[in-house]
């Protein structure tokens, strides 16, 4: 079993029959706008909250333009009530499918499932895995930030104003079967090694606070001398500036993180966290809404080797 337990299926079946029951009404009908499915990671975290508001602030906007239904799953490691969810919006018949994967490669056979039933399909936040899609014959464009970028450009900023060649860092990494986390690490890792940190450890927290703050905590007792924390999402940041107070290292370890959510605000303007990174969570839903109404008209994206690039922007102290 992949950790999928009877209250996640509970949830993601009420999830897939709310979309159900939204769209059996007005399904179809000749000249009404197109169906969009957003479907996310976990609405547990800011960043996918922001998100979904971000698409149904555009669609409030645009209501001539398409309908949208917007889901999320209760664990950013739930792949199974995920996919559960995709096939719920097969079977609603929607136009089109803009998707967060909560693992980049395990989603893909519901996507080919989607695009085998003629739903248009946008790939947004975390990239499916492109070997994998490949060997589908999937074109799937994706939609978002270079992630190894924006998290090369918070660990070099950690790096110049506060650490020295030799300094022990950790890295709290999100979910590993994930791209985006992966290029978050790698991104961090450039900083650090062009930098001269030497990186004791990189151990998942899950994208989720209490998992950051274990392994924030674990790392502050097994590395007494550790002067920074790199924690790839703001969530996981959140848990690790917990664990440096309750270590009383309060001063001694730098905290950063990547997303820019509201609680990591107050944060950066006390400096107990240093840096995060803003891909803009409520466009990225935005962006990958109009590639989906492109491709349902028939449109090109505009996407090169796949991809649209979104912006991503260093963040730190205001």
């Amino acid at each position: 079993m992949s950790g999928f337990r009877p209250a996640r299926l509970c949830v993601a079946i009420a999830l897939g029959a709310a979309a159900l029951v939204s769209f059996s009404s007005a399904h179809a009908a000749e000249g009404e706008p197109p169906r969009v499915a957003l479907v996310m990671k976990s609405l547990a975290n800011e960043f996918f909250r922001t998100m979904e508001d971000g698409a149904k602030a555009y669609q409030k906007e645009h209501p001539d333009q398409f309908e949208l239904v917007a889901n999320g799953i209760k664990d950013e490691t739930d792949t199974s009530a995920q996919i559960r969810i995709v096939e719920q919006m097969i079977v609603s018949k929607v136009d089109a499918l803009v998707i967060a994967p909560a693992d980049s490669k395990a989603l893909v056979p519901v996507i080919k499932k989607a695009t085998d039933a003629g739903i248009k399909v946008v790939n947004i936040d975390n990239r499916l895995d492109p070997e994998v899609v490949k060997s589908k014959g999937l074109d799937v464009p994706f939609v978002g930030p270079d992630n190894r970028k924006g998290a090369r450009l918070v660990g070099e900023y950690l790096a110049k104003e506060k650490l020295k060649a030799g300094d022990e860092v950790g890295i709290i990494e999100g979910v590993s079967t994930t791209t985006n986390a992966q290029q978050r690490t790698a991104g961090f890792k450039d900083a650090m090694e062009a930098a001269g940190m030497k990186i004791v450890g990189v151990q998942s927290g899950n994208w989720e606070i209490d998992r950051g703050n274990a392994v924030a905590s674990a790392m502050l007792n097994e590395y007494p001398n550790l002067k920074a924390l790199l924690a790839g999402n703001d969530s996981m940041a959140l848990g690790a500036v917990s664990a440096v107070r309750a270590a009383g290292k309060k001063d001694q370890v730098q905290v950063v993180g990547y997303d820019n959510i509201n609680a990591i605000k107050p944060m950066l303007k006390d400096g107990r966290v240093l840096a995060t990174a803003d891909q803009f969570a409520a466009r990225q839903a935005v962006f990958g809404i109009e590639a989906a109404l492109k491709l349902v008209k028939g449109e090109s994206t505009g996407a090169k080797d796949g991809v649209i690039e979104t912006p991503v922007e260093l963040v730190t102290k205001p």
